[in-house]
């Protein structure tokens, strides 16, 4: 009975590290958001194809403590946005539609993950 019952946890050990190892895809198309540079300049970034199931922190606004979040986030991909007030997808969030309209100055952001359809 104990053999038994081992062996299926193993088993189900090896199924979720197999999920979890998977490589992720890449999201075909661009996500967009806007910014303030150190300056006080707006200036726009781009991450052409994210990888999806892969939380993506803003480099240019990564610190809380040092910079203002990044706003007017675009999601012109195939996938889903889930856009995060925090840094490492933490903090409040918002979903955005693949292929939607940029949002408005007044989404904030400083990390995004994207999710397949």
């Amino acid at each position: 009975m104990r053999i038994r019952h081992t062996v299926a946890a193993v088993c189900g050990a090896l199924a979720l590290t197999a999920v979890l190892a998977a490589p992720a895809d890449a999201a075909a198309g661009d996500f967009s958001y806007r910014f303030l540079a150190a300056n006080g300049d707006v200036r726009s970034a781009t991450l052409q194809d994210p990888l999806t199931e892969t939380c993506v922190t803003l480099p240019e606004v990564a610190d809380p403590g040092t910079s203002v979040p990044a706003f007017a986030p675009h999601n012109d991909t195939g996938d889903y946005a889930l856009v995060f007030t925090g840094p490492n997808c933490t903090g409040e969030s918002w979903l955005l539609r693949p292929h939607g309209r940029p949002a408005t100055d007044l989404l904030t952001l400083r990390s995004v993950l994207l999710l397949p359809v």
